[in-house]
């Protein structure tokens, strides 16, 4: 779990959500409905009809979500679970959704998977984890939140104050229906002696003498951590030492992850030769590519970066069966509470992305193959210097822009009514990318590449430049038929636009 989107605090939600009365140590299969997962709430917006509500990302049928959790293929299938309320369209009272899809691109809903335990050490809420199987039994390492004296709480930023615990569950039937939680946490408090800026997102690992455990985690005036566990079980835990740690910010302010000295969602994995290091602190994703030792147990970075420039947080991965390291990322909203609330539903998931090293070793990331399922006619035509314009009338799009190598500079605008709503402009001669106020390195043109990939979904757009930079954007004033994109190039610039409508995963906006 994670910090909320600006201007709300985490507090003001934790102090205001809802009680959880649905969870049990077992959770039987109860309908959507019953959940909070009714194809519309029971009264306020026609969700299906709104033009803003992208189609072919994952995202609930109402209400609020943010981070995803546990990705896993079992029995054939790809499981995503992610962090949702299911009450209102705003952070709060957090469950576990969950989604299964044969592709990674075509979902279904399935209830909900975890719920806060009345009494529990997550009566407060079950915040971020992963999953992993154990002895042929799908189990989520998470972590779960209840109200705690000062003394005894790791969240702290705020009244009331709060203790973050490590809890398991294990899978009762092969379509992870149903779990079991181990009623006492696996564990139940930081390393002694440690002043944590907060304790959370377990990412839990195998190796030859047993299973390894990352804990986000941070210390104020000293800097985010990533703390590292061992045990032989998954149910015994001993803490060893610090897996890597940051240095202080110099930034005051009463949320640590604000300020980066708390590294929230923790995602470590071989990639090549290499390992990787996500984590997620100061409104950004940051990405390490580096050494990790075997035998002490310690990560040494040594490439690092931001792994998306946007509106995108709290990504998680996992090995899929054919080799490739996916990631989905949570795409959050940028317009204001007041505003998502009324509409009844955030967030969005990410597509899929495929992530490896380069042989500089970078990291690089691309979109998954299985998003061409969703291709309809493709459309290419050439580009000269000066602008061109393509008219689209679903909002529903993938754009692939190639330039020619003596290009040295091109801008990418929607306009919705002919007003600019979003732009990207690339400028080659200065390396540079900039899009609403950011900058971003600008990777050098390749002849075997695309300058830019753009997938347009509604109000989600996802950019990515060549293979090594990406950048999500919240587009809110686009407009169904009245929508066009725009290509501007240089005096010496040319290159082609492919355009291809993408078909929706759903009738009705709804993701079912």
């Amino acid at each position: 779990m994670r910090t909320l989107p600006r201007p709300v605090s985490r507090r003001a939600f934790l102090s205001a959500c809802t009680r959880a009365s649905l969870a049990a140590s077992v959770l039987p299969a109860i309908s959507h409905r019953a959940l909070g997962l009714a194809t519309t709430p029971a009264a306020g917006p026609n969700i299906a009809q709104d033009p803003l509500r992208p189609q072919y990302h994952l995202l609930p049928p109402h209400n609020w979500m943010n981070d995803p959790n546990g990705p896993i293929w079992w029995k054939g299938k790809f499981h995503l679970f992610y962090q949702m309320n299911p009450h209102a369209a705003v952070w709060g009272d957090m469950h576990w959704g969950h989604a299964v899809s044969p592709d990674m691109v075509h979902w279904s809903h399935q209830p909900i998977a975890l719920a806060p335990t009345p009494g529990g050490p997550d009566s407060d809420g079950c915040f971020s984890g992963s999953a992993v199987v154990y002895h042929g039994v799908p189990t989520v390492l998470y972590t779960g939140i209840r109200q705690a004296p000062p003394a005894q709480s790791t969240i702290r930023e705020g009244k009331p104050t709060y203790r973050e615990t490590q809890l398991l569950a294990t899978a009762l039937d092969d379509n992870l229906l149903h779990w079991r939680k181990q009623a006492a946490p696996v564990i139940a408090a930081p390393p002694p002696g440690m002043n944590v800026s907060g304790f959370r997102d377990p990412c839990p690992w195998q190796e030859n003498d047993g299973w390894y455990l990352a804990v986000g985690s941070g210390q104020r005036g000293v800097g985010g951590a990533v703390l590292l566990y061992h045990s032989p079980d998954l149910r015994h835990w001993e803490y060893l030492h610090p897996l890597v740690e940051g240095r202080a910010s110099g930034h005051a302010g009463p949320n640590p992850v604000a300020t980066g000295e708390m590294w929230e969602c923790p995602d470590f994995f071989p990639l090549g030769k290499h390992h990787c290091l996500l984590y997620s602190t100061s409104g950004a994703v940051f990405w390490t590519i580096g050494d990790y030792d075997r035998n002490t147990h310690r990560y040494t970075p040594r490439q690092q970066g931001v792994l998306d420039h946007g509106a995108y947080y709290a990504p998680k991965s996992f090995l899929a069966p054919d080799g490739r390291r996916i990631l989905w990322g949570w795409i959050q909203e940028t317009r204001t509470q007041a505003e998502y609330a009324a509409a009844g539903w955030a967030g969005a998931m990410s597509l899929p992305r495929v992530l490896d090293v380069d042989v500089h070793g970078n990291l690089t990331m691309t979109v998954a193959a299985e998003v061409g399922l969703l291709r309809q006619v493709q459309i290419q035509q050439a580009l000269n210097p000066g602008s061109k314009s393509i008219h689209f009338s679903s909002l529903r799009q993938e754009f692939e822009l190639r330039l020619a190598p003596q290009t040295s500079a091109a801008t990418v605008r929607l306009l919705a009514a002919g007003k600019p709503a979003w732009e990207l402009h690339l400028d080659y001669a200065a390396h540079t990318a900039r899009s609403g106020g950011r900058s971003m390195p600008l990777p050098a043109l390749a002849a075997d590449a695309p300058a830019l990939r753009l997938f347009l979904d509604a109000s989600v757009i996802e950019a990515f430049l060549g293979s090594a930079q990406a950048l999500t954007s919240r587009c809110y004033t686009l407009q169904p038929g009245n929508t066009e994109l725009e290509i501007t190039l240089d005096a010496g610039g040319s290159g082609s636009i492919t355009q291809c409508e993408l078909t929706a995963i759903s009738p009705d906006r709804l993701t079912t």
